[in-house]
């Protein structure tokens, strides 16, 4: 395969270091939401369930639309954080992160919970009877036995934040070097005379890592798995 040019390798780093934030910054929350469908009864559960899975239902560019009219640099919420903290998501790769983690976030959730739903009650009863506080079933109980589900949730995650284009372009733009991930450059290469090589490159890429990675998740997955019940 031909040498990646720099425009290539740039797009590729940016849509790792994208991915990666996207996902870190998006676990805590995740994990909270995945346990509270999961253990908690309340009212107006149900929306909460359909909010948290909007933006899978949604088209890309109606979420990177709602994200510009919310964080944009004259946004509702945008204008606030600007004026307060110098702090702006727009034409930035924070905000090529900030749509790639909403768009990922009901898939990362719902792995979780379904996860978190297999876990056996009664472990945490046993844990509790011994003196543990919620807090410390949670962290050394619950969250070690739901661990597969976790992984695969971050996995599922990442692997969609690298594959976003709606949310992004619409929201951040495609700016070279700040915003222009793998999908967006493969698009932007479409659209010249002579794209068609590196284009072809950067699909090839694309398939390559998105599926080592779903192929290290499951190994990892079923080593953890195995670790746990032995």
């Amino acid at each position: 395969m031909p040498v990646l040019t720099p425009l290539e390798i740039e797009a590729l780093r940016l849509s790792l270091w994208v991915s990666v934030w996207a996902v870190a910054a998006s676990l805590p929350l995740g994990i909270a939401c995945a346990w509270i469908l999961a253990r908690l009864r309340f009212p107006g559960k149900s929306l909460l369930d359909g909010a948290i899975h909007l933006p899978l239902v949604l088209p890309p560019v109606v979420v990177g639309y709602a994200l510009l009219v919310l964080f944009g640099r004259q946004g509702a919420i945008g204008r606030t954080l600007f004026a307060l903290t110098g702090f702006s998501f727009a034409f930035n790769w924070k905000g090529a992160a900030l749509a790639s983690a909403v768009v990922s976030f009901p898939l990362m959730v719902r792995a979780i919970r379904l996860s978190l739903e297999s876990v056996d009650r009664g472990v945490e009863a046993a844990a509790a009877t011994l003196g543990a506080g919620p807090v410390r079933v949670f962290f050394t109980v619950t969250l070690p036995l739901a661990m597969p589900g976790v992984l695969a949730g971050v996995i599922l995650a990442f692997a969609r934040s690298l594959s976003e284009f709606g949310a992004t372009i619409t929201f951040v733009s495609s700016i070279p070097g700040q915003t222009r991930t793998l999908p967006l450059a493969l698009y932007a290469l479409t659209q010249v005379p002579g794209g068609e090589a590196p284009a072809f490159r950067l699909c090839v890429i694309s398939v390559a890592i998105a599926f080592a990675t779903l192929v290290a998740a499951d190994a990892l997955a079923r080593r953890i798995d195995r670790r746990m019940r032995g």
